[in-house]
């Protein structure tokens, strides 16, 4: 009978301790955490589903590419069943606007300067690809402000001169949203966090200085880099440079040397197998075939443009990072 008694107590003993470690091991996993920095075009101009006269009769929207039967399929996921577009709660968006409130949740439309829930930047698909790849929780800190060089603006400190002011505000926006993630996404279980990635996508701005910004270019991003990985303390983060992608890439001069500046910088021996430059420049679509055929500084606002360039920093992204199992 003790034998019994004793061996029933081993056995509720050992169901506990199962239990303690099963309910250990369900613990959330620290935030995958990645950085989203530049210009307009990182802010976002894609036109999701306006229409009329002020944006072409809604040609080149997302709203019109799904109706498309070739082109679709590839972007169904964007849009449920009711007719609404997707909203993701395992990826969350952090973007703090310049002179206006925060923009922080679920990832879905609206993470731009504008409000609204009209337009979509790179950060869209991106975080489809990456919120597909991980099983923990994803957080995108989106810094990107409009009308910004990396000559001055965003110059880096190794750059030598004025730290830009830009670049300070990266790094100042990037520590808040990490400072503050029970406060900004009640979501948050105090799982910690892991900087997973940056993405630099920017460039209009040096190549209309061909004098000064475009022959500092490489540099300037090469600084960049190894600022970024010094303000982190992450050596060997890994990151993507987004080729710029407006039609003057195929263009001569300071347009071409603009675009090889960036891919030599990512293609430096030090950065091997830790930096990747991703072209965009086929993702360019026509004017007449855009939402916005006057702004072909912003890619005529066309959705596919910026739905194939979110994809390719996703997937270039996945391509640094050790494989990791899908959920």
């Amino acid at each position: 009978m003790i034998v019994r008694h004793t061996s029933w107590i081993v056995a509720v003993i050992g169901f506990c301790a199962a239990h303690s470690n099963a309910a250990e091991n369900e613990k959330p996993k620290p935030v995958k955490v990645f950085i989203l920095a530049g210009q307009s075009n990182m802010e976002g101009q894609a036109v999701a589903d306006l229409d009329g006269k002020n944006y072409n009769d809604g040609k080149g929207t997302l709203a019109q590419l799904l109706k498309d039967s070739a082109k679709g399929p590839a972007l169904r996921h964007l849009r449920n069943e009711k007719g609404d577009w997707v909203v993701r709660n395992d990826v969350w968006v952090r973007y703090q606007r310049e002179k206006a409130p925060l923009l922080a949740g679920p990832l879905g439309m609206g993470y731009v300067p504008y409000g609204g829930k009209h337009h979509f930047g790179p950060e869209l698909q991106f975080g489809h690809v990456v919120g597909d790849h991980f099983a923990e929780q994803v957080l995108l800190i989106k810094t990107a402000w409009g009308g910004k060089s990396l000559y001055k603006d965003f110059r880096p400190p190794s750059a030598g001169g004025d730290v830009g002011p830009y670049y300070t505000k990266m790094i100042a926006d990037v520590n808040a949203a990490l400072a503050n993630l029970k406060k900004e996404f009640p979501g948050y279980a105090d799982q910690g966090f892991e900087l997973a990635g940056f993405v630099w996508y920017q460039g209009w701005n040096d190549g209309v200085d061909p004098k000064n910004a475009v022959p500092q270019y490489e540099q300037n991003l090469v600084h960049l880099i190894n600022d970024v990985r010094k303000e982190f303390k992450n050596p060997k983060l890994p990151i993507v440079i987004g080729e710029l992608t407006g039609p003057w890439v195929k263009a001569p001069k300071e347009w071409d040397t603009l675009r090889k500046a960036q891919a030599a910088a990512a293609n430096r021996p030090e950065f091997r197998g830790n930096v990747l430059f991703v072209e965009t420049h086929n993702f360019v679509r026509k004017p007449e075939e855009s939402p916005n055929p006057g702004h072909g500084h912003h890619e005529f606002g066309n959705a596919e443009t910026y739905f194939l360039v979110g994809d390719a920093l996703g997937k270039g992204m996945l391509q640094l990072l050790a494989p990791k199992p899908a959920k």
